[in-house]
């Protein structure tokens, strides 16, 4: 503890030596990389919490049945860019055992990670309709989502929904949406950064919303199951996870092998799509594509292009996971409910440190515990607040790069060993002790 705080001039050194202007600001890999530095100069072993990296091992019935796919020459195969075989019925058959959706196979297509399915849907989706060109953003979100749309040049909206929940998401939704110019909006539930969760009630709302302006819905599920205030787990027995797929057909599911299956480092996750969008007729997609069915634009069009298709061997351990989880032998919500307890005792280590949760309720009861929660001190910005608690080694991003309304820090609780918990503790007394609230 003898180096808390860490001196302001080392931290501004090594911030601008990675070009970064305002830690508060930056990215979170850029925020990452700046630590990483910081560790290495100073010594002091930062508790992190900037970046969502599952902290759990890896599924061993992936690992295995990746490392077989690979003894047996996978490695010298092109993959097929829609799938291999037991990939796409396994994942058909989850998404009906967990979110009761009947999807066939050929509407399930393995990515390299939710980020590829995003990418390659905002790239597909803004192109299918000549008037309609923008993307919506129910912020609070992941900030590189909206980076991958300045990439692509597509024009954006954004609201934080955190004030328009239930009811009022109607009239927010009729607002954004009026002009008729969007062409697809996005969330998350659980929520990244916020952790809350859309009910049915809401994601009804945005289903009837999509079809009345004839919007596509990207649902994005990087945290399958993971409301753990209520047992998903159970393939094909209610209660089922909530999704707007039971109230309109233009919706894309992405759902991310990283977190729920701990399996970020392979980059793995699949995209379901709408059997009714998957076979639509586009003639505007014309302009860019072979193919104007819509999913077939998808899939031979965009994917083809970015990759080629997503790496053979990991398929084979996505199936594997999946077969698991379809026939009960691979409980994998059991695994991950570590991060609802350590966020339960992190959440306490910092509101009796003076610290306050942001997005503390959710449509009236308490936000659940999970992967992230958000957190304020009195008298700080998000931006300010971040920059000070690095000199305490302590990492996070700022809700600031989120398209959260709200002033705050999201904290992921991955990272963060057990044994780090007393690290944890003692830089925020001593965080409080030099700040006292008055």
């Amino acid at each position: 503890m003898t180096q808390i705080p860490i001196a302001k001039e080392v931290i501004d050194r090594i911030a601008a030596e990675n070009k970064i202007a305002n830690p508060g600001k930056a990215s979170i890999r850029e925020v990452r990389k700046m630590i990483q530095d910081v560790e290495k100069e100073t010594g002091v072993r930062f508790v992190k919490m900037e970046m969502g990296i599952p902290g759990i091992p890896a599924a061993k019935v992936g690992v295995d049945a990746q490392i077989k796919a690979l003894q047996s020459g996978v490695a010298s195969i092109y993959p097929e860019v829609y799938g291999t075989a037991e990939f796409k019925k396994e994942a058909s058959r989850f998404v009906k055992n967990f979110l009761d959706i009947d999807v066939p196979e050929d509407c399930c297509v393995p990515t390299v990670g939710s980020m590829q399915a995003g990418f390659a849907s905002f790239l597909t989706l803004t192109r299918y309709d000549k008037k309609k060109t923008k993307v919506l953003f129910i912020d609070p979100g992941f900030p590189v989502q909206k980076q991958q749309c300045r990439v692509l040049d597509i024009p954006m909206k954004n609201f934080d929904v955190y004030d328009y929940r239930g009811e009022k998401l109607r009239a927010k939704l009729e607002e954004e949406l009026k002009d008729g110019d969007v062409a697809c909006l996005i969330y998350s539930s659980p929520n990244n950064p916020a952790w809350f969760c859309f009910t049915d009630y809401e994601l009804q709302i945005i289903g009837e919303m999509a079809n009345k302006y004839g919007v596509v819905v990207l649902e994005d599920s990087a945290y399958f199951l993971m409301d753990f205030r209520k047992d998903y787990s159970h393939p094909g027995q209610a209660p089922f996870q909530p999704t707007v797929a039971k109230y309109t057909d233009n919706w894309v599911i992405m759902i991310s092998g990283s977190k729920s299956f701990s399996y970020a480092g392979e980059r793995i996750a699949m995209m379901v799509v709408s059997p009714a969008l998957y076979n639509r007729e586009c003639p505007d997609l014309a302009r860019y594509y072979s193919q104007t069915q819509l999913g077939r634009a998808l899939i031979y069009g965009t994917l083809y292009c970015l990759s080629s298709g997503t790496a053979h061997s990991v398929q084979y351990a996505m199936a594997a996971m999946l077969k698991g989880a379809n026939e009960g032998s691979y409980n994998f919500v059991e695994d991950i409910k570590e991060y609802g307890e350590k966020a339960n005792i992190m959440k306490r280590l910092f509101t009796e440190n003076g610290f306050y949760i942001v997005y503390d309720e959710d449509m009236g009861e308490p936000i659940g515990d999970g992967f992230y929660f958000t957190f304020c001190y009195p008298g700080f910005g998000g931006v300010d607040l971040l920059n000070e608690l690095i000199r305490y080694g302590v990492s996070a991003i700022s809700l600031d790069i989120t398209g959260s309304t709200r002033e705050g820090i999201r904290a992921c609780v991955a990272l963060v060993l057990r044994d780090q918990f007393g690290d944890l503790e003692e830089r925020l007394k001593k965080f409080h002790e030099d700040h006292p609230v008055k």
